[in-house]
């Protein structure tokens, strides 16, 4: 399938033919015809296969179909996070240029007054986090009188972090005929199934790519580390590699983040951190260095591990091992974006073992164990843990054989 048979304007296909974009994904291809056919829409697709895309280029086709005409908002965007909500609107805007949508951001970080000024004037989209929408709806700054279209992105997301009474409250709120699209990465977690199927008791399901399984272009490693010392070590033999162009680096906590960060400065390795405690405008700045190449590797949070738009990634490395194995898949999704290669790899101290227990589980296979000529683990139970992996999976090829 290509763009032009999905029934586009002509403008929308020229848009998408300048970003570079040969032919639809998969979530594209099964989502944009149903979307514009007027139904609600479930999909579970992840990181990393263009779902934004998915939902925006209806949305502007049928701004272009239907104008706005400096009303009310036709559609609401809502997203767990600033980061996302950004990332939203440049991809809005970069499809849409000819179009030229007028946008109201309307997120945390940012001057309630002006979002106001900026409802009031009227604009086409609404794009939110859910708790500073429900804000200014409750003190009726925010007319969502003509909402025909809305998007909850990441609902998994949301839910983990509470948000999900509130966009329940945002919809109630609504009441005029509107089709809903709900886009998520995963049905695991906090109760999404149950929360789609109450907001969506008729979508249409599209499943692409389920939590569960990875990209094919990512290449997953893990290296046993004896402990802190030898973990920081192996860090920073990795991110010297040639081989590695930028690495984002996960840790469990903001407090570790900052040693990891300042560790890798010790080495004279190009790095920055980033976490929830920092401004909205510090976060885009040194994103926006990692992106451009300034800085060679960003540690971050799980703050990072969505909504930001890092589409060159060449390393994806846990220095802490997630606690769950869908945040796992989230993080790894960093890398491999757009069909280029990209290398996942995990760093497992002993107490970290349990993590990836955990995340091995849920992908339903071992990872490959490897060495570093010089950095190998000394301590015993690494060992056999190394000699246990490998066995398992000589015996799970001699059994597919």
């Amino acid at each position: 399938m290509q763009f032009e048979d999905l029934f586009l304007d002509d403008e929308l296909l020229k848009a998408v033919s300048d970003k570079g974009y040969q032919q639809p994904t998969e979530v594209q291809q099964q989502a944009i015809p149903l979307i514009l056919a007027g139904e609600d829409v479930l999909a579970c697709a992840a990181t990393g296969t263009g779902k934004t895309a998915a939902y925006v280029l209806p949305l502007l086709q049928r701004l272009l179909d239907e104008p706005n005409e400096g009303k009310p908002a036709k559609a609401l965007i809502l997203a767990p996070t600033r980061e996302l909500a950004f990332q939203i609107q440049h991809v809005i805007n970069s499809l849409g240029r000819k179009l030229n949508p007028a946008i109201a951001m309307v997120t945390g970080g940012q001057s309630p007054a002006a979002q106001i000024q900026f409802l009031e004037q009227g604009c086409d989209i609404i794009i939110a986090t859910p708790g500073r929408l429900l804000s200014l709806l409750e003190q009726e700054q925010a007319d969502l009188s003509m909402i025909e279209f809305v998007v909850i992105d990441e609902a998994d997301r949301m839910l983990d972090m509470g948000q999900g009474p509130d966009v329940a409250t945002l919809l109630a709120a609504i009441t005029t005929a509107f089709q809903t699209c709900l886009f998520s990465a995963t049905l695991a977690g906090a109760g999404v199934d149950l929360f789609a199927s109450e907001l969506l008791p008729n979508a249409q399901r599209v499943a692409i790519h389920a939590a569960n399984q990875h990209a094919e272009q990512i290449t997953q490693q893990v290296y046993l580390a004896d402990n802190r010392e030898h973990k920081l070590a192996l860090l920073a033999a990795l991110i010297s590699q040639p081989a590695c162009q930028s690495a984002l680096v996960f840790c469990n906590k903001k407090e570790r983040a900052v040693e990891v960060a300042e560790f890798l400065q010790s080495q004279n390795l190009s790095a920055q951190v980033v976490h929830g405690d920092f401004l909205q405008a510090e976060r885009r700045e040194r994103t926006r260095k990692f992106r451009n190449g300034l800085t060679k590797a960003l540690v971050a949070t799980d703050i990072a591990s969505r909504g930001l738009d890092l589409p060159q990634v060449s390393h994806v490395i846990n220095y802490d091992v997630p606690f769950r194995g869908d945040i796992y898949i989230h993080r790894v999704g960093r890398t491999g974006r757009a069909g280029q290669p990209g290398t996942a790899v995990n760093l497992v101290e002993p107490h970290d073992q349990k993590n990836l227990q955990r995340v091995e589980h849920h992908l339903g296979h071992a990872l490959p164990i490897l060495k570093m000529k010089g950095l190998a683990p000394k301590a015993k139970s690494n060992k056999a843990r190394s000699k246990d992996k490998n066995k398992d999976r000589y015996v799970a090829k001699k059994d597919r054989a």
